[in-house]
């Protein structure tokens, strides 16, 4: 009876660990969803209103005296649009007439708005002499205010925009002179000083021609090397250090990848900073241990049976490699190359090294023109002391979520269309 009730104790306090341990299992779950939840939340919170962006309705009277010489389009594309807009802020609030207020006033609209104007004359030049009415492109702060993300009741001092400045747009949207549109810009636009010019397409361009050139790199080298070594190296001390050594690297903070491309690609070869292809190579050299040890692991998971059957029916030993077991390793190489790439497309120190971090405004057309990356292109308006660049870099990090769920998605497919059963 005795010997019953310890085994019954002994099982009783099993059963607890078990439970405890699930217990502890489930938390660290619930906990860790919470807090990608938060995370989401809070970048989406954040990040949503920049895909608004706030106009101003003004109405401008383009004259032919505003142009020197006939209106010619090269005549009409040098034409004072600034000194125009100006003048038609003048008119919408007549009662302005000092200096530092007209100077307030005008810091109403967006230093862009000009060129903006004038591409619409260039492509219209029938406006000339006619009153219309112009949606403009409005300041950060403008825009700020009217997302409800500058108080008011705050003391003056203590914000950019003035009490006047306030006064006129509460006027100007009791008018319905100001309303928020789609930011279309976010989309189109390349890198700006301005928040409210700023866009990511150039940075998304960027991140597409380096992801591009490091799967072209990373993927063939580090499939060929896994390969090499898994199926035909012997073993000796040479290959047990390249293996060592390939272990080491996938440990190797990113930011030394960075300082060797600056001192081979750039220092050595001379290669053009602050350009995709550069930036991919540098990637694919940070990429390249993580594909080989999975795709060495992915080799070592194919049943031996396979080679002998193949072997067995006269193949030879590439022909085994190539035609049975690299058809049936694939998915799992592929899945070494998603979280590669993933790793890859998040990285900014060692774009930062080989000068992916220059202020380029045009948007790069191949991977030899100066670009810079999503994640660096987030660094820099995260540093940027304008309060309309925080939801632009939030919403630039879901750009960036939704580029990496794209990129593993497509890879995923690629997973699923090689994978075999056996």
């Amino acid at each position: 009876m005795n010997q019953v009730a310890f085994i019954q104790q002994g099982l009783t306090r099993r059963y607890r660990a078990e439970k405890r341990f699930k217990t502890y299992g489930l938390a660290a779950i619930v906990c860790g969803i919470t807090f990608l939840v938060f995370l989401l939340g809070t970048t989406f919170f954040n990040g949503y209103t920049a895909l608004l962006q706030t106009y101003i309705s003004v109405d401008i009277t383009i004259q032919e005296s505003d142009f020197d010489g006939d209106l010619s389009p090269e005549s009409l594309s040098k034409g004072n649009y600034l000194g125009i807009i100006k003048r038609s802020l003048r008119e919408t609030f007549p009662e302005v007439t000092k200096r530092k207020e007209k100077a307030e006033l005008y810091r109403l609209v967006s230093s862009g708005a000009q060129y903006d104007l004038r591409e619409k004359i260039v492509e219209n030049p029938e406006l000339i002499g006619n009153t219309t009415t112009f949606w403009l492109l409005a300041d950060d702060e403008v825009d700020v205010y009217m997302k409800g993300r500058i108080d008011p009741s705050v003391p003056e001092k203590n914000r950019r925009l003035k009490d006047r400045s306030i006064t006129w747009i509460e006027q100007l949207k009791e008018q319905e002179r100001i309303e928020k549109n789609f930011n279309i810009l976010f989309f189109t636009n390349g890198d700006s000083r301005e928040p409210e010019q700023a866009g990511i397409l150039g940075a998304v361009m960027g991140s597409v021609f380096t992801i591009l050139v490091t799967m072209l790199l990373a993927f063939p080298i580090g499939v060929s090397a896994a390969i090499y070594l898994q199926e035909f190296a012997k073993k000796n001390r040479f290959t047990d250090l390249i293996e060592v050594n390939i272990n080491n690297l996938a440990a190797v903070p990113s930011i030394i990848f960075g300082l060797l491309g600056l001192a081979v690609f750039l220092n050595f070869f001379h290669m053009p900073r602050s350009i995709p292809l550069v930036g991919g190579m540098v990637l694919a050299l940070m990429t390249l241990p993580t594909i080989i040890i999975s795709s060495r692991a992915a080799l070592g998971a194919v049943p031996p049976s396979i080679r002998e059957a193949a072997l067995g029916v006269g193949a030879s030993p590439v022909q085994t490699v190539l035609h049975h077991v690299l058809p049936l390793a694939m998915p799992g190489m592929l899945t070494g190359t998603i979280i590669g790439l993933a790793q890859a497309l998040g990285e900014t120190a060692p774009l930062l090294v080989i000068g992916m971090v220059a202020f380029i405004v045009d948007i790069p057309g191949s991977p030899m023109d100066p670009g810079t990356a999503l994640p660096v292109q987030i660094y820099l308006w995260a540093d940027s002391p304008e309060r309309a660049f925080v939801e632009r870099t939030s919403a630039a990090i879901m750009v960036l979520l939704l580029f990496l769920v794209a990129v593993n998605g497509l890879i995923v497919l690629l997973r699923k269309k090689f994978e075999r059963r056996w």
